[in-house]
């Protein structure tokens, strides 16, 4: 029997764990489709996916996957997959402040020698929050932004940042951390991570197919753990 050719997909770093297992239960159901995903910063994989490198399937957030499309570097509809929360960490055993509310979390904020965010979406949204609070220049030198495709919770637990935001399936099982929890309400910030086909797949039909299962319903169990909500919910 001839070995499948392999689905080859380019995601964020925020899916990585997702989707290796989500395309291993594919494997499954679909008697033997190969599933490989490259996981790598959200930047550099849409500036590859844009450049035309050959991938079947592309999964970033939303609004990344919009701008590909545009471009016509991904064909059609945008499939949404999941709703991704921002969560705060410090390094293990380090005091754990108050983040209750806005108001707790900026002071938190205040009081961290250094701050670290992201490349991706969390880090956007954190900078434009602390403008919005009125602190960017005084925290811009406490700022520690994690080059792409490193997690800003290996900059915890190596102790090089005392308060990180990040994505909180970035941070969840990552060890040398603790995890205070997610954004309070008001000031949440929820990314959606979608996917689509490439321009230059070399399998879309089959790249579609996978996507209509890492949309399905059959997913949502999978999805929460590894803290993220299907898009349905």
């Amino acid at each position: 029997m001839a070995t499948p050719t392999p689905i080859r997909g380019i995601s964020s770093m925020a899916t990585r764990a997702l989707l290796a297992e989500l395309s291993a239960a594919y494997a499954a159901l679909s008697g033997g489709a190969v599933v490989g995903f490259e996981s790598v910063g959200g930047v550099d994989a849409a500036q590859r996916v844009a450049a035309g490198e050959v991938f079947d399937v592309v999964v970033l957030a939303s609004d990344a996957i919009d701008k590909l499309i545009v471009a016509g570097a991904a064909s059609g509809s945008r499939v949404d997959l999941v709703r991704s929360p921002v969560a705060l960490a410090v390094p293990a055993g380090a005091a754990r402040p108050d983040i209750g509310d806005e108001a707790a979390v900026r002071a938190a904020v205040l009081a961290a020698k250094t701050i670290g965010c992201s490349t991706g979406p969390s880090g956007t949204f954190l900078m434009k929050l602390f403008e919005r609070w009125g602190i960017a220049d005084e925290v811009r030198a406490r700022t520690v932004q994690a080059p792409a495709g490193v997690p800003v919770g290996s900059l915890v637990a190596r102790g090089e940042v005392a308060l990180g935001f990040q994505q909180y399936s970035e941070l969840k099982d990552l060890p040398g951390i603790d995890v205070l929890g997610l954004l309070p309400p008001a000031i949440a910030n929820i990314t959606i991570f979608s996917g689509a086909v490439c321009r230059a797949a070399a399998q879309p039909e089959a790249a579609a197919s996978l996507l209509g299962y890492l949309a399905s319903a059959d997913t949502a169990a999978i999805k929460r753990r590894h803290g993220m909500e299907d898009t349905r919910t």
